[in-house]
């Protein structure tokens, strides 16, 4: 049976058009430093992108009463307005069919280690609220017949506690966030670039007092770089993950993040060692993540060598039919690679095959209008022949249609129409596709509201290194929404923001100036391009799925001689255009060297295989094997339990990035709260902890 959607229907949920910017308010006043004519913007508050984190971020604040700007590279320009998956997925605890209790989802949250317990909580806990809110700013999740949420299951989630509005549903968060802060008059500054964060101090002491941004708009004779400053004590870093950081990446175009950003102006960072990678299209043509129906349909998975012969592939890593249709299907709901599920011919090793098979310069594809072909010497493909879980799942779904792209239709036809908008149609062709990186999980170490190490500045989204090394799928979308709330309320409560800044920085300003231009030359051997060669090279090819010491440990040396090259001779540039990039290039290159620092002292410290990548060792523990024999190449190293209890701190000492570890914070679960005990700490404000504040 196929359920035919109104194409009127899958149109509205496919193209998601976003709301007009309102007229930007002009500068307050206009101050020469450093030979520039640089005008001055003043807020309460400045949140430093325009996703759907940290859209959450500035609504909540404005609600509150509160003095808050928007400041954006590109409006719905970044992953949560154009990025995506089949089913991106926000996270809701519900009844004990699916989902449950607040504290057993935390403990999926934090399962894969390196997560703090509190964090974990703070998430499961505010899921409900952010679904609830949503849904009244107009988010169209879906429910049943008697108001529940449906859900369904995915990656690193046993119980079903996802939901969706389909592969546009981040897009549609950022819809209606936006027009809840256009409607409130948040101003927003478009086609500005956040490149330095100021702050003054010394020690505890050290606290935020503005950013220098460029912005295309104020370029003048007298400042052709377009150089201006947004005055105020408190910033929200919501600028999302280093998407720009890898060559194979399923980012949009221009995602730096804030990393670079937030290690220069020394605020500590934690948890680099942790990504996700996964199957998806390349950023060469339209970015996607392939998981979800993409691949629970079972479609034909081939490579292309450079004579346009086709391989298949996988029947050189499956012993049967079964077992390599059966383990594409469960790339659905295990999406992300994980380097334990390469063993006992599990599904990673679709992973693993397929980016041997581009490292060997094939190119793969994934064809919806074939079944898989067989193993040699195997019975054909068959829906009678799959593991009983895959069966169990079809069978349930309704999706027992001949051919891939039949199931898919049945399944999810947005997952069709979507690549349709980007004239690609995968009713018709096949579709080529790759291991990409895909998500930060680490990022700028905050608290329980989203503080940083520096005062007056705090992390939400992806930004903030707040996932450990596994999460549920889609589980950063509700991250996002609760701590962009989580930081909202406590900025309001320390009404640091309710009035714009009226400081003068005029010093360390000036001083952040002449350093952001000592950078830039008119002349140097390093390029953008050049710089941008060099990094994402080096962290696909060396940081991507399969690592090893040696490997690693001489792109940490090579990362470190290219910061030092930048910091001698300073990045060239011609129109002020590139001299944006340049400095988010350097902003790149000196996070690729704290990822490979982090990275680096994670190996040599013993760290074994978790999450994103396979630390291989000849005398590793583990061992994969494929139907044509061990795998020897890839021997790897077990996760040390120890490391589960731990994090990576990184830090920037002068030109010299510091390494520690810190335990976990900790939940009591079994501490239990008391109306009358507690109200008062609600009512005054203690739960705030403002004393800690710096």
């Amino acid at each position: 049976m196929t359920i035919d959607v109104p194409q009127e229907i899958l149109d509205a949920l496919t193209d998601v058009d976003m709301p007009r910017l309102p007229t930007e308010p002009g500068p307050s006043d206009v101050v020469r430093l450093a030979g520039v004519e640089a005008p001055i913007y003043r807020a309460g508050c400045v949140v430093v992108g325009s996703g759907a984190a940290g859209l959450r971020a500035a609504v909540e604040m404005k609600r509150r009463g509160d003095d808050v700007v928007i400041v954006s590279q590109s409006a719905w320009g970044g992953t949560s307005a154009c990025s995506g998956s089949d089913k991106q997925t926000l996270h809701t605890a519900n009844t004990a069919d699916q989902g449950d209790n607040y504290k057993a989802m935390a403990r999926a949250i934090r399962s894969g280690g390196a997560m703090d317990e509190d964090t974990a909580y703070v998430e499961a806990v505010g899921s409900s609220r952010m679904m609830a809110s949503l849904q009244f700013l107009g988010l169209p999740l879906p429910q049943d017949p008697l108001g529940g949420t449906l859900r369904y299951q995915t990656d690193h989630d046993e119980v079903g506690r996802a939901t969706s509005c389909g592969p546009r549903t981040s897009r549609l968060m950022v819809k209606v966030l936006a027009e809840e802060a256009i409607r409130l008059g948040v101003p927003f500054y478009n086609q500005t670039t956040a490149v330095k964060i100021l702050n003054e101090g010394d020690g505890a002491d050290r606290h935020v007092v503005g950013i220098i941004a460029m912005r295309a708009t104020d370029r003048t004779q007298d400042n052709p770089l377009g150089i201006a400053l947004f005055v105020g004590g408190v910033i929200v870093l919501a600028a999302g993950g280093p998407g720009e950081l890898y060559r194979d990446s399923v980012y949009p175009n221009g995602c730096f993040g804030s990393l670079g950003l937030a290690l220069e102006a020394g605020v500590e960072l934690v948890n680099l060692t942790e990504s996700q990678f996964g199957i998806g299209t390349r950023r060469e043509g339209f970015p996607w993540n392939l998981s979800g129906t993409y691949v629970q349909a079972i479609p034909h998975i081939y490579s292309l060598d450079s004579d346009g012969a086709e391989r298949h592939f996988l029947a050189e890593y499956y012993r049967s039919t079964q077992e390599l249709a059966s383990n594409i299907f469960r790339k659905g709901y295990q999406w992300p690679f994980h380097a334990t599920r390469m063993l006992d011919f599990g599904s990673s090793l679709v992973d693993l095959a397929i980016s041997s098979e581009t490292a060997a310069g094939r190119r793969v594809f994934m064809d919806f209008n074939r079944n898989p072909l067989s193993v040699p010497g195997d019975l054909p493909f068959s829906l009678e022949r799959l593991d009983e879980d895959v069966r169990e799942y079809l069978g349930k779904a309704g999706a027992d249609q001949d051919m891939p792209i039949d199931r898919l239709k049945h399944m999810n036809p947005l997952a069709i129409e979507l690549y349709r908008r980007y004239k690609i149609d995968i009713a018709e062709e096949p579709l080529e596709f790759a291991v990409n990186n895909q998500h930060m999980n680490g990022g700028i170490m905050v608290d329980t509201w989203g503080r940083s190490s520096l005062g007056g500045c705090y992390a939400v989204g992806e930004a903030a290194g707040t996932h450990g090394v596994t999460r549920p799928g889609g589980a950063a979308l509700n991250a996002g929404q609760v701590f962009g709330t989580r930081a909202a309320e406590h900025i309001s409560a320390s009404g640091k923001a309710k009035r714009s800044a009226a400081e003068h920085i005029t010093d360390v300003a000036e001083a952040g100036i002449a350093d952001l231009l000592a950078v830039l030359r008119t002349e140097s051997p390093l390029t953008v391009k050049s710089i941008r060669s060099q990094v994402q090279a080096r962290m696909s090819d060396k940081a991507g799925i399969i690592c090893d010491q040696e490997s690693v440990g001489r792109a940490l040396i090579e990362a470190r001689k290219l910061n030092a090259e930048i910091h001698a001779n300073g990045i060239a540039y011609g129109r002020a255009a590139e001299a944006v990039r340049g400095v988010q290039w350097r902003h790149m290159a000196l996070a690729s060297e704290a990822v490979l620092s982090a990275l680096d002292f994670f190996i040599r410290n013993g760290g074994g295989s978790r999450g994103a990548r396979a630390i291989c060792d000849a005398e590793g523990e583990s061992l994969p094997l494929a139907r044509s024999g061990p795998l020897q190449d890839y021997r790897f190293r077990k996760e040390r339990e120890a490391h589960r209890k731990e994090q990576i701190v990184v830090r920037l000492d002068g030109d010299e990035i510091r390494l520690s570890t810190r335990p976990n914070r900790m939940l009591d679960e079994s501490a239990k709260s008391f109306f009358e005990r507690d109200w008062p700490a609600w009512l005054t404000g203690r739960i705030y902890d403002l004393g800690a504040d710096k």
